[in-house]
């Protein structure tokens, strides 16, 4: 008997194995042999040929790294649109799914409403948004209608101040209605008994979503934080469609900053070392999620 239960035990091993290794097959030669190809060309010297071996330089890369203002600048830059982008986006989807969460008439199409941007194209969105911003776009049109001709048009996207917050304002449209559904997924297994007990104790309003949502949304929004923050730290699209890092690098991001060394200076083994800098900023974010979010069973 207990050969048979050792050969079905084995069967079944071989029967989930056989499903899986397609699968870990093409994310092997899709992303593990790419990560580990660019980690070996951190250390290594490519020629505009590509065809022309690899030169191994050891730690020369990560030296020049370490010695590249730009690098610090566009570090600055990923950090500064993070955080212009967390607190906002945790605040305000949180905000949608508490408005969201209740039993009215055409709730459902509200739902639908905000939820709407997520399935817009960012190609889409990124060009709607930069002839909004345009000198002659309708964001500028409606503020010479309200104030007068005498306005000067505001350049979004050409002033290094206002740059960088504009393009933050396309990612923030995207991504607010994908985190609504986030906390409201968890907004919808709070029983509705604790609610009800907080309004015989007294705390009804805004008070009761702090005495009980808040705290028992604490998994939700760690994990919301950290891949908003993941996904702040790796945005592109963006600033590629709609400033190209400009004006004046204001706008150059980590991400871009590795597509920059790599297509326009062609320098593949440089690129690949901003790409580790950007992996070790982004393993720290994922670290910082297993951490908070994972004792919880929020993975």
């Amino acid at each position: 008997m207990g050969h048979r239960l050792d050969l079905g035990k084995w069967r079944q091993t071989i029967t989930a194995w056989s499903f899986l290794t397609p699968a870990l097959v093409l994310l092997a030669i899709s992303v593990l042999v790419p990560a580990l190809m660019a980690l070996v060309m951190t250390f290594t010297q490519t020629g505009l040929d590509v065809s022309e071996p690899l030169r191994f330089v050891g730690f020369a890369n990560l030296q020049r790294l370490s010695l590249d203002p730009m690098f610090y600048r566009v570090l600055i830059t990923t950090l500064l649109y993070l955080i212009g982008i967390v607190p906002p986006i945790v605040l305000g989807s949180l905000a949608l799914a508490v408005l969201v969460n209740r039993r009215l008439p055409g709730m459902y199409v509200l739902r639908a409403g905000f939820y709407t941007p997520v399935l817009v194209s960012i190609v889409v969105a990124a060009i709607a948004f930069r002839w909004l911003y345009a000198e002659n776009g309708l964001v500028n049109g409606w503020l010479v209608a309200l104030l007068g001709d005498a306005f000067a048009p505001i350049g979004f996207l050409t002033n290094p101040l206002l740059a960088l917050p504009s393009v933050m304002l396309v990612t923030l449209w995207k991504g607010l209605g994908y985190y609504m559904v986030i906390f409201l997924a968890g907004l919808q297994g709070i029983p509705q008994e604790l609610y009800e007990a907080a309004e015989l104790d007294g705390s009804d309003g805004w008070r009761k979503h702090v005495d009980i949502t808040l705290p028992l949304l604490r998994p939700y929004i760690t994990l919301v934080s950290v891949i908003s923050a993941i996904a702040a730290t790796k945005v592109f699209e963006e600033v590629f469609l709609m400033t190209q890092g400009g004006p004046a690098d204001s706008t150059r991001t980590l991400v871009y900053y590795v597509y920059d060394q790599a297509f326009s200076e062609l320098e593949i083994s440089y690129a690949c070392t901003v790409g580790l800098a950007l992996f070790l900023l982004v393993m720290v974010l994922t670290l910082f999620r297993l951490v908070f979010a994972g004792e919880r069973g929020l993975i």
